[in-house]
């Protein structure tokens, strides 16, 4: 069984910075991409950032330049440093990962539960 844990949410005052991680554990053979969606009250989820096996990274363009997205591959953790935080960054973030599990066949996609990231005055 595969699983993602997520750790570092929580309430932030505008401008602030945050630190999101994702952990992936459990019988696992290869971690592929590994991303943050967003989902923010009466909107759709939506891509934060994601990054391949080798570094490549991808970001909504509303993040670019203050968010940075980066990856452990020896520990399957994935984090999201968040700086200059604003209010319409409120809203409950979500790790994803395309795993390759140890033991059958397949690749399959992967969430975490979720953590709630805050943007108050």
């Amino acid at each position: 069984q595969v699983q993602l844990v997520e750790s570092g949410g929580g309430l932030v005052q505008p401008g602030g910075s945050l630190r999101l991680s994702c952990a992936a554990s459990g019988s696992i053979r290869s971690v592929y991409v590994m991303g943050w969606y967003r989902q923010a009250p009466g909107k759709q989820r939506e891509l934060v950032a994601s990054i391949t096996e080798g570094g490549s990274t991808n970001y909504a363009i509303s993040v670019k330049s203050r968010f940075t997205i980066s990856r452990h591959n020896a520990k399957n953790t994935v984090y999201l440093q968040m700086n200059s935080l604003q209010f319409e960054d409120t809203a409950v973030y979500y790790c994803h990962a395309v795993i390759r599990r140890a033991t059958g066949s397949g690749v399959d996609n992967y969430w975490g539960q979720g953590t709630q990231v805050t943007v108050s005055s």
